[in-house]
């Protein structure tokens, strides 16, 4: 087995511990918001309190990886992230879930970047998105189990379960790493830009937190705006001390990569629509359809398990027909099918909702993977660690800014044509707004050079397109 098949497959117990995690909750939030006596809407906080953590200390991860070494922050960040899980399955109120969710993200803003660090520095830029399928595939059961385990426990045992899950695949990751994965560091680290980590940390905060907050009772109109301009103005500092700072917590500067740029800008509108979907689907089918959580999980396992299956084809798409071509299209399908599942019924047949979201994971698992490799296509190795650090702080803010779109879509529905936050109308209103943000970024990916991610993909550009781009 290639030895980057080996790091592959060990960072991907930390992937799917992860994303079991993540679609175990959004399966099981009515349930938990029941026992916490709270509005299920209100649970948005539980998820994105964990993205938040994770968009705060995604960046300092790459320099704590390059002055200790790859290997121990990742051991490190499983063992966090295993035990803030149980102390989630500890929670009695929603202050300390989401206390416990934030604990969490440190350990995942650790533990995803370092470990996918770990992959890239092994593997041959010819292998990168072989690498890239390779490790998402074991990853992707993460999210095929996680909504059938987590309404199967939520519905016949007990929400808290679906935490300490948890506990037995962290020490197995621990184990495979202290065996089998190298140490990876950079010599000459740099020095820790602490400054710019407390601008974007609480810039980054205030805003999403400000998001999340607002609607539902949570906070004040004038709270929520509070936090909102508070962090655009840290934000705004942010910028202006990165362009005087040599190493900047965020290298802005990879912006001018058009490749680099299109992944993030047209990742991040494409990943709002779908960042949206693990909370709206289990809240309609649940809240308006009235299945329980192990009929809601039994459904939306099917858009998981259409992403595995894409995975291993992957690679040979994009090298038969290119990155910007796939990458656009795939977002106006993704788009419409979005849209689509906002016309679901009660009445729906089972087996046609599992075709149509068995198509999305398709077509989502396909986008992902060319908008991950895309960005490294112009990256060279010294700036491997600030490229992975910022592409992973922008999909965890998209994935944050989708869940709190997708809870502002129902309640704005809901609050200007006077329906109930959970009817019908409100979903099909929200569904399609998602759906808006995904055809959207194929605005971007459509001005991607022809040639882009050639490499990528494991052939050459043709002399006409190198010379087109240069």
């Amino acid at each position: 087995m290639p030895r980057y098949a080996v790091t592959a497959l060990i960072v991907a117990c930390a992937l799917f511990m992860e994303q079991l995690d993540a679609t175990v909750i959004a399966t099981s939030l009515p349930a938990i918001a029941l026992d916490l006596h709270e509005d299920p809407i209100a649970l948005k906080l539980a998820l994105t309190s964990y993205l938040v953590s994770l968009a705060v200390f995604i960046p300092a991860s790459g320099w704590a990886a390059d002055r200790f070494g790859a290997r121990l922050i990742f051991r490190l960040a499983i063992l966090i992230f295993t035990l803030s899980s149980i102390g989630c399955g500890m929670a009695s109120n929603l202050p300390e879930l989401v206390v416990g969710r934030l604990a969490q993200g440190i350990g995942g803003a650790m533990m995803v970047p370092v470990g996918r660090l770990l992959m890239l520095r092994t593997t041959e830029r010819g292998d990168f998105v072989r690498a890239l399928a390779f490790l998402t595939v074991p990853a992707l059961f993460g999210p095929v189990v996680g909504p059938l385990v987590g309404g199967f426990v939520t519905t016949y045992f007990h929400w808290r379960w679906i935490f300490w899950i948890n506990a037995p695949i962290g020490v197995l990751g621990v184990v495979l790493v202290t065996l089998f994965i190298d140490d990876a560091r950079e010599e000459n680290p740099g020095r820790f830009d602490l400054r710019g980590f407390l601008l974007s940390g609480f810039g980054l905060s205030f805003m999403l937190f400000g998001l999340a907050a607002e609607g539902g009772g949570l906070a004040s109109p004038a709270l929520s705006l509070g936090l909102l301009f508070s962090g655009a103005a840290l934000l705004a500092l942010y910028v202006l001390h990165a362009r005087r700072t040599p190493a900047p917590l965020l290298d802005l500067t990879l912006l001018r990569l058009p490749t680099f740029r299109a992944s993030v800008g047209g990742g991040a509108l494409f990943r709002i629509g779908v960042g949206s979907l693990p909370f709206l689907l289990p809240l309609m089918l649940q809240m308006n359809f009235g299945l329980n959580p192990f009929q809601s999980g039994a459904l939306t396992f099917a858009a998981a398990a259409g992403a595995v299956f894409m995975k291993t084809a992957a690679a040979p798409i994009l090298r038969r027909y290119g990155f910007r071509r796939v990458l656009t299209r795939c977002a106006l399908a993704s788009g419409l099918v979005i849209a689509g599942y906002g016309l679901f019924t009660a009445q729906t047949p089972g087996y046609l909702m599992i075709v149509v979201l068995l198509l999305g994971g398709f077509i989502n698992s396909l986008q992902f993977t060319g908008v991950n490799a895309i960005a490294y296509d112009e990256i060279e190795q010294p700036e491997m660690s600030r490229a992975v650090s910022f592409a992973s702080v922008a999909q965890q803010l998209a994935l944050s800014l989708g869940i709190a779109a997708g809870a502002g879509a129902l309640q704005g529905y809901a609050h200007f044509f006077g329906a109930g936050v959970y009817s019908k109308p409100a979903f099909v209103f929200a569904f399609a707004v998602m759906g808006v943000f995904c055809v959207a970024s194929a605005v971007v990916f459509a001005r991607l050079p022809a040639g882009a991610g050639a490499e990528l993909a494991g052939k050459a550009r043709r002399p006409q397109e190198a010379g087109a781009e240069s």
